[in-house]
């Protein structure tokens, strides 16, 4: 991999991974498109470490009020509304840790085809565009254990490529009522936990590959790349959902799997 298809690919994994668009989509499809070849193990692990420090590092003050809270028993915000925001990251990253591990194989070969991630991408964009328009009822301080649950199945998902976790779990939060922006601020938080453990699953397998001098350069720039662009998308995005709807991203989810549906059929 040479270092400006490094600085490609970490772009698109840091804009793609927050944005409701798919990452895994534009990861598998840019190299084909481009005839690159398929990235390696390596990039992966840094660019997902780049784009977990960027959220780690944007709500940095979130968690650390949240870990003091569990570690205090709870803490006063837990004692008033019964479920405090650090249960609710753990509980809803259950389900995808559990499909995940069940299903493994099938989603690292035969759900990367161009069809699936078409279909996914139109599919759960229209149901996005759905679920904006509900009318939103509660905050995020109001979150129970069953809005935990049903927002951690539909980040199990995003497994599928073309259907974005990112774009899934806020869906998902706003089909039970939760407003818009703090369903992102959730989603972005439920990226953390799931984020950590799937990066120190990889770095095990990454241990046995090994890792050449040449290597370097282009790893750091996809890194850096990454973890720069997925902040700034972080904040860019939360930004905009103070004021807008998610139309925006819904069109071009639809006009994308209009475009590799088209694609594939002349291929």
């Amino acid at each position: 991999m040479t270092p400006i298809q490094a600085f490609i690919l970490g772009l698109i994994q840091g804009v793609t991974e927050f944005l409701p668009i798919s990452s895994s989509a534009h990861l598998i499809l840019v190299p084909y498109l481009l005839g690159w070849e398929e990235h390696s193990l390596r990039f992966d692990v840094v660019t997902n470490a780049g784009t977990l420090l960027a959220a780690v590092v944007y709500f940095r003050s979130d968690l650390w009020t949240e870990v003091h809270q569990m570690a205090a028993g709870g803490g006063a915000a837990s004692e008033r509304r019964g479920f405090g925001l650090g249960q609710a990251v753990l509980l809803g990253s259950v389900p995808v840790i559990i499909v995940g591990l069940l299903f493994y194989d099938w989603f690292a070969t035969a759900a990367r085809n161009p069809v699936i991630i078409a279909v996914s991408s139109i599919a759960f964009g229209i149901l996005m565009w759905w679920a904006d328009r509900l009318p939103a009822r509660r905050a995020l301080s109001e979150i129970t254990w069953r809005d935990s649950l049903w927002i951690g199945a539909a980040q199990a998902l995003a497994l599928i490529p073309g259907t974005s976790r990112s774009g899934i779990t806020i869906t998902a939060g706003q089909w039970r009522g939760i407003d818009r922006l703090e369903a992102a601020r959730f989603s972005f938080l439920l990226a953390i936990p799931v984020g950590g453990l799937a990066l120190a699953k990889d770095v095990l397998d990454l241990v046995t590959l090994g890792l050449s001098q040449d290597e370097l350069f282009p790893l750091a720039v996809g890194f850096v790349t990454s973890a720069v662009s997925a902040y700034l998308v972080i904040d860019w995005l939360l930004k905009w959902l103070q004021r807008q709807k998610l139309t925006l991203f819904v069109v071009y989810r639809v006009i994308l799997g209009c475009i590799i549906l088209a694609y594939v059929l002349r291929n």
